[in-house]
């Protein structure tokens, strides 16, 4: 049986219970990001009674709600389908998983948070997640949880690293302290086995395992294969060979020099107006990160992009590099050569950080003036420039938004990510790239 790995929902679940006036949950995560695992581990620690029903298992459940959406007639048909359940009020738990399968459950919602009696956690998968429905069913009386995969803390926790170590990360950061000789190294190495494993459970379990990238490949080529299913499954309503095709494109866009995702590109005479909702459900179901090409550099960000020009990345970092050609994935696993595909793989990595921080991307590229920029976040009054680099060479985009200050009026300082030590040269931070899952709080704490 696979080790249940420390994740940070655990803390949210049990600051959730803690809550007396805490709503039923919905807990979105793509598929395989360890929702299931998580919750019923929960479960199973805090409370004496645990229903877990899973509906797309378990479809003789999608009646349950037949007789009315009040708690005791979904308790009353719950007792016939599992005549030996103990329900105790105020000490059980009942977990609807797999809840696209039968939103319409999500009505149930308002009469569990009337109730009070009861707990309830509702899981689903965002490919299949009708979100819309089961946000109309159950508005204004429930919580959500979106969990995404294993962020590098978590990489670390499941390699026995303390949270005291991890502080002590982050206190360097603030301090702008350098790392030690041996940090440096050893955390390097172990952020190059996270970019190869990706953050999936299953993955990084069999890794902690196995203590190397056997059978990884493997599992991660599965998943990719189980996203096109889900997409031919559940995309309803738009052209399916469209969203796989744009799907199958991502890599090799990120391969190229101009990384923007370019659909008139992937099909003879694919035109944009064709393919409206295909990128947006592919986002909405967990799979990508949208990163917007900001209109101009200043504040504020949302609203000031061009929602036709975007880059495309991966969710899971693991899932790009597993959909590379055979000839790189050998190369990245066998050499840890990252640099060779563009600076691609550390682009998606750092976007995923970002967004597993709760950023939204955003990038600048101005074709006349060669001035580009792989993101863009903000703190309280500025915006903030970062530059992902592949290899340590001259950061002139950079030093230019932060040499205009009159053009550029909203920059006060940037932060430059690579192969680096902790440093400040009075414009912009410089800090390794497995220091990125911190540059949230960094930002946060800097400014008190």
């Amino acid at each position: 049986m696979a080790h249940l790995l420390k994740r940070k929902i655990d803390t949210f679940l049990a600051e959730w219970k803690h809550n007396n006036a805490h709503l039923p949950l919905i807990v979105k995560g793509a598929r395989q990001v360890g929702k299931t695992a998580s919750i019923m581990a929960f479960a199973e620690a805090n409370y004496e009674s645990v229903i877990a029903i899973n509906f797309a298992l378990q479809p003789k459940f999608k009646n349950i709600c037949s007789d009315g959406f009040d708690v005791d007639s979904i308790l009353k048909n719950i007792s016939f389908l599992l005549p030996d359940s103990k329900l105790p009020q105020k000490k059980t738990l009942i977990f609807f998983d797999e809840i696209q399968a039968y939103s319409a459950c999500a009505t149930s919602l308002k009469s569990f948070a009337l109730d009070g009696n009861y707990d309830v956690i509702c899981s689903g998968s965002l490919m299949g997640i009708n979100y819309n429905e089961i946000e109309s069913n159950s508005v204004g009386y429930k919580e959500d949880y979106e969990m995404h995969s294993m962020d590098f803390e978590e990489f670390l926790w499941a390699k026995s690293y303390s949270a005291q170590q991890i502080e002590g990360l982050f206190n360097k950061m603030i301090e702008l302290k350098p790392l030690s000789t041996v940090e440096v190294s050893v955390l390097s190495d172990i952020f190059r086995d996270y970019m190869i494993t990706g953050g999936m459970p299953a993955i990084v379990n069999n890794y902690i395992k196995n203590n190397n990238f056997s059978d990884t490949l493997g599992i991660q080529k599965q998943l990719l294969l189980d996203y096109e299913e889900d997409i031919t499954k559940y995309a309803i309503g738009l052209d399916k060979g469209k969203i796989k095709s744009i799907y199958n494109h991502i890599s090799i866009f990120l391969g190229k020099d101009n990384k923007k995702f370019q659909i008139t590109k992937i099909a003879k005479n694919a035109r944009n107006r064709d393919y409206i909702g295909t990128v947006d459900w592919l986002n909405d179901a967990g799979i990508i990160n949208i990163c917007y090409c900001l209109d101009s550099v200043e504040l504020p960000l949302k609203g000031n992009n061009n929602p036709k020009s975007y880059k495309l990345y991966y969710k899971d970092t693991g899932l790009l590099i597993a959909a590379l050609d055979d000839e790189s994935q050998e190369d990245l696993r066998a050499n840890r050569n990252f640099n060779t595909y563009k600076g691609a793989i550390y682009e998606n990595i750092v976007g995923d950080m970002l967004v597993k921080q709760g950023y939204q991307l955003y990038f600048y590229k101005n074709e006349s003036s060669n001035l580009e920029m792989d993101f863009f976040v903000r703190d309280r009054d500025s915006l903030i420039p970062i530059e992902v680099k592949a290899n340590d060479n001259s950061t002139r985009s950079l030093n230019n938004l932060l040499d205009d200050n009159i053009k550029f009026k909203d920059i006060k300082f940037g932060i430059k990510l690579c192969n680096r030590n902790i440093g400040f040269n009075g414009k912009f931070y410089t800090f390794p790239y497995f220091l990125s899952f911190m540059i949230k709080r960094f930002l946060q704490d800097r400014n008190q």
